[in-house]
C-alpha cells in the first residue's frame, strides 16, 4: 500500500528531528564540558565608569543599538557615522527608513548621555582613507585610553538587491560591501590596536581592551550573494588572526553574530512590502532588537581578564550569549540562535515539508522543538536550503 505524501513527510520529519536532536545534544554536551573548565566571571571593575568606546556605523541599526547600550553601562562613547544634523540629505547608499526618525550621530550621542554615559557625535565618511586613523588618534589624546572598538559600519550599493548571481552583479557590489565592510574594518583595527595595547599596559585592571567586529552568519553559510559571504568570512578570519598577535599584549578580539535584526531599514521593508522577497519570507516580528547586540557586547566587555582572553578571536552569537549570561531583549524575550533547531526547523525545514505535502506540520511538532544548537560543522556544510537538491 502506498503511503500518502503527508505520511511520508511526517516520517522524514521525525527522522530528521531525531538525527538533529542527537547531533545537537552531543554538541551541547561537549560545549558544556568545555565551558565548565573556564567559568565566565565578571570583573570586579565591571562598572564601566571611565571606560572609552568607539563605535562605527552608530547612527542607525546594530551600531546604534550597541552604542546606546554601552552608554547605559556608563561608557564614554564616540559615535561614528555618515548621517548628521549638519547634512541636509541622507547618504545615497543608505536604505529607506520610516519618516520622522532621526537617525544621526547626534541623536545617538544624546541618547547615550541620557542613559548615563557620555556621548560624542563624530560625523564622518569611513570610506575615505585616513579618516578613521585621525579620529582614533584624537580619541586617544582626549581620553588617554581606548577600551572598546566596535566595527559595525556597512554599506550596500544604492538601489541594488543583495540577492543575485555574482557574474550579473557589477564590481560596485564588491566595492560597497567589502570597502567599508572589510577594508575599513581592517583600517580601524590597525589604527586602534596601538592605543588599546597602551591602554592594557597603563591600566592593569583585569579587564582587557576589546576589539569587536560585527559580522553575521553569512561568514559561516551562504547568504545573499558571493561578495557578501566572502566579506563576512574575511571579517571572521581577521578577528581570529588578530587575536594571535594581540594576545601577548593583553588585548582581546571578538566576532559578534547578531540574528535576524529589527533594524529601522528592515522594519521599513516590511511596511513597503519588500521584506518577504528579500528575506525569503522570514518572520521579522520574531527578530532581535539592535539593542540586544549591545547587551551582548556589554556582557563580553565586562568579563575578567582570564575569561575574556580565553574567548579571544572566537565567534560569539548574540542569542547564545543571552542564554549564557542570562539577559533578555527589550520585549523580555530571548530569541533563539539562527543555528538552533527552534529557528531552523520553523523557518526552513517545516516550510519545505509543508510545500511538498500540501498540509501543515502538526502543532505538536511545532510546539515542541528543542532549543538545541546544530554544530558549526553541520550548519556550515552544503548549499542554502533553497538550492539544496541532495
Amino acid at each position: 500500500m502506498k503511503m500518502s505524501a503527508m505520511a511520508m513527510a511526517t516520517i522524514r520529519l521525525r527522522a530528521l528531528l531525531l538525527s538533529l536532536f542527537l547531533v545537537a545534544r552531543s554538541a551541547d554536551a561537549f560545549a558544556m564540558r568545555m565551558a565548565s573548565s573556564i567559568t565566565p566571571t565578571t570583573s570586579a571593575t565591571a562598572a564601566s565608569t571611565n571606560r572609552v568606546a568607539v563605535v562605527t556605523g552608530a547612527s542607525r541599526g546594530i551600531g546604534r543599538g550597541i552604542a546606546v547600550e554601552l552608554g547605559s553601562a556608563g561608557y564614554t562613547v564616540y559615535v561614528l557615522g555618515r548621517s548628521s544634523r549638519a547634512s541636509r540629505t541622507a547618504p545615497d547608499c543608505q536604505r529607506p527608513v520610516a519618516e520622522g526618525l532621526e537617525l544621526t550621530v547626534e541623536s545617538t550621542a544624546e541618547e547615550i548621555t541620557n542613559r548615563g554615559g557620555e556621548g560624542h557625535a563624530v560625523p564622518c565618511d569611513l570610506s575615505e582613507d585616513g579618516v578613521i586613523e585621525e579620529i582614533i588618534e584624537n580619541v586617544a589624546k582626549e581620553q588617554g585610553r581606548l577600551d572598546v572598538m566596535v566595527c559595525s559600519a556597512y554599506t550596500t550599493p544604492s538601489g541594488t538587491s543583495l540577492r543575485g548571481e555574482f557574474w550579473k552583479q557589477g564590481l560596485d557590489m564588491w566595492d560597497a560591501v567589502n570597502g567599508v565592510g572589510l577594508r575599513q574594518v581592517y583600517a580601524a583595527c590597525r589604527a586602534a590596536a596601538p592605543h588599546m595595547i597602551e591602554t592594557a599596559e597603563k591600566l592593569p585592571q583585569n579587564q582587557p581592551p576589546l576589539l569587536c567586529l560585527v559580522s553575521s552568519f553569512g561568514g559561516k553559510s551562504y547568504t545573499f550573494n558571493v561578495a557578501y559571504g566572502v566579506g563576512k568570512a574575511a571579517v571572521d578570519r581577521l578577528s581570529t588572526d588578530m587575536s594571535y598577535q594581540l594576545a601577548k599584549y593583553g588585548v582581546a578580539t571578538t566576532t559578534l553574530y547578531p540574528g535576524l535584526v529589527k533594524t529601522e531599514a528592515n522594519l521599513q521593508m516590511v511596511e513597503d512590502g519588500t521584506w518577504d522577497e528579500a528575506s525569503g519570507n522570514l518572520d521579522l516580528t520574531k527578530g532581535e532588537s539592535p539593542e540586544f547586540s549591545g547587551r551582548a557586547l556589554v556582557k563580553l566587555a565586562s568579563l575578567d581578564g582570564e575569561a575574556m582572553m580565553a574567548r579571544s578571536g572566537k565567534v560569539e552569537v548574540v542569542a547564545e550569549l543571552a542564554k549564557e549570561f542570562d539577559f533578555y531583549d527589550l520585549d523580555g524575550k530571548r530569541p533563539p540562535s539562527i543555528r538552533s533547531l527552534q529557528y531552523l526547523l520553523p523557518n526552513f525545514v517545516f516550510k519545505q515539508i509543508e510545500n511538498e505535502a500540501g498540509k501543515p506540520v502538526p502543532d505538536w511538532i511545532k510546539d515542541n522543538v528543542p532549543d538545541l544548537l546544530v554544530p558549526w560543522s553541520t550548519f556550515s556544510s552544503g548549499p542554502p536550503p533553497e538550492m539544496d537538491t541532495r
